[in-house]
């Protein structure tokens, strides 16, 4: 919906991807959270709550077009990811999924932090609409002290103590304790932290912990780190796969203790000790249990998984085995378990040094070209029904108004691509301004910085705007510039624009001649090749091209 008459509900690869985790488990539980808004919501302002009923109409569509489109059931929705939270909006969000006959999909709240718990307590209306509460991104540090401000605001009976709380279990105890004494018994806790692996260890070996937390689900930002490992958030996944021209792949750790996560178990201490098992009913006559154990090492940082140990002998089905800390056991009496293979990935590869796309495609399988990574704005596949000539198949800028970011993206937009260590390179694309007089367009090399980072990028940019000028910028904003004069560029036509950077000196070629030389680059020395727009505005790039050394 990047316009507020533009209703798509196949942009993108997270319906694909829901599709898929539905045909491999068709009970689980799929949840929205939005991360950013399209522009239209916050009427120009970088806020989604001055109108609430157009955000809850945004958001409420998208989980009825998610059914409509792809069969899929959204079962809870969250408010905006690691944000500030407003309670009128939550409580329209509600009662327009209620009016709409999706009284089923909860609403989780409100992933900033923990103080909506605050005003869920003062407002039955709130507490009403909310079916769990939720903290994502934020350190326990952060965490501690919103609570401990809750706690000296409430006296004892409202929380057990008003001391600090020094360990993850204490902290959700007390959350857990807080919200049952002030009548939020039903409000469950989303237990979510990007260092996965320690809070996926505690849920599994803590029982007391994933009852206190009255645990809805763990989530993990992000399964797949699917994107240059020199964004921000590199490898923060439970697999890597950054590279789909080799097809390398990385099986990360964590993903091992992940499958193990079960739901709670009562009480026990997690010191070593020698633990004994009873069996009952049919498995009482087993005589023997094959035994894998997985010890993670967190202190020597030298873990093993799934190592085979001598079977264990069972006496009217009782056993003990001898268990340390951090550890994980796998008991059964299949013989030939094994710790889960898979084939070994292809060899990893650099981006390809030679690269270009035509993105002659009739049918995409997703909206957006494969290896550009938009890190403002969107570049999607487009067709020109109108246009005869060798651009009917093109890349387009989509995004005319800025968004309702989550960071301060930058105020141009920018779609990155290729190796991050290139240094010497030229890149070459055709461009195509839609925005009169106030269009326009770049290619760039050596462009160090994406993400939330974006706005302070730096590279070689090379700009041609609609009013027949260029410029040759050191920075995404513009503000170091290394070359400028006429170019005679115009709207609604073609031109080809051909950058080339090597060792400190740029050059640049307009439709094939030169149009200005050997500008002088000190910094960086590296980075990626990108195409983008002088700010959110519809502009196409075909026959992009790039040619490293």
């Amino acid at each position: 919906m990047h316009y507020e008459n533009d209703e798509n509900y196949f942009r993108g690869y997270e319906w694909w991807l829901m599709r898929e985790a539905k045909k491999r488990n068709p009970n689980i539980t799929l949840i929205g959270l939005p991360w950013a808004f399209p522009g239209w919501v916050g009427h120009g302002k970088n806020w989604p709550y001055d109108f609430p009923d157009i955000t809850a109409a945004y958001v409420v569509n998208w989980i009825l077009g998610a059914k409509q489109y792809h069969d899929l059931d959204i079962q809870y929705v969250g408010i905006w990811n690691e944000r500030n939270y407003d309670s009128k909006y939550i409580k329209v969000l509600r009662n327009t999924l209620d009016k709409v006959g999706l009284a089923g999909v909860g609403l989780i709240a409100a992933d900033g932090d923990w103080t909506i718990t605050k005003s869920m307590i003062n407002d039955s209306s709130l507490n009403d609409s909310v079916e769990g509460c939720s903290s994502g991104g934020h350190s326990l540090v952060n965490v501690l002290r919103d609570c401990g401000e809750y706690c000296k605001a409430k006296p004892s009976p409202s929380c057990p103590s008003s001391e600090p709380v020094s360990s993850v279990l204490s902290l959700h105890q007390l959350l857990r304790y807080t919200l049952d004494k002030n009548g939020l018994e039903t409000v469950g806790i989303i237990a979510s932290d990007n260092l996965w692996e320690p809070i996926a260890f505690s849920l599994l070996l803590d029982p007391e912990l994933s009852a206190a937390v009255d645990v809805i689900g763990t989530i993990s930002w992000n399964l797949v780190a699917s994107y240059y490992e020199e964004l921000p958030f590199g490898r923060n996944g439970l697999m890597t796969a950054e590279e789909p021209w080799s097809g390398h792949y990385v099986v990360e750790p964590p993903i091992w203790i992940t499958v193990c996560i079960r739901p709670p178990l009562p009480p026990f201490n997690v010191t070593s000790q020698n633990a004994t098992f009873q069996l009952k009913g049919s498995f009482a006559s087993i005589k023997e249990l094959h035994v894998w154990r997985s010890q993670f090492n967190f202190k020597t940082k030298k873990p093993s998984f799934f190592e085979k140990l001598i079977p264990v002998k069972l006496l009217d089905g009782s056993f003990t085995l001898n268990l340390a800390e951090d550890e994980v056991y796998t008991l059964t009496t299949i013989t030939t378990g094994q710790k889960g293979s898979y084939p070994e990935p292809p060899a990893s590869a650099r981006f390809p040094k030679v690269y270009k796309d035509d993105f002659s495609v009739r049918n995409p399988p997703f909206t957006e070209a494969p290896d550009f990574a938009d890190q403002t704005g969107v570049f999607e596949y487009h067709i020109n029904l109108t246009d005869p000539g060798p651009h009917v198949f093109t890349l387009r800028q989509v995004v005319t108004q800025r968004p309702v970011t989550w960071a301060t993206d930058a105020d141009q937009t920018i779609s990155v691509i290729g190796d991050y260590q290139w240094q010497n390179l030229t890149v070459t694309c055709d461009v195509f301004m839609e925005s009169v007089m106030t269009g326009g367009v770049f290619i760039a090399a050596r462009v160090n910085k994406g993400g939330q980072a974006v706005r302070s990028a730096l590279g070689v940019f090379f700009w041609v705007f609609a009013d027949g000028t260029y410029k040759v910028t050191n920075d995404i904003v513009g503000q170091t510039v290394l070359a400028e004069g006429q170019s005679g560029t115009h709207t609604y036509g073609w031109f080809t624009l051909s950058l080339t950077v090597k060792g400190q000196f740029a050059s640049g070629l307009l439709n094939g001649f030169p149009l200005w030389q050997n500008a002088v680059v000190l910094t960086p020395n590296n980075g990626w090749a990108a195409i983008g727009t002088r700010s959110f505005e519809l502009a196409q790039f075909d026959n992009f091209a790039v040619v490293a050394e």
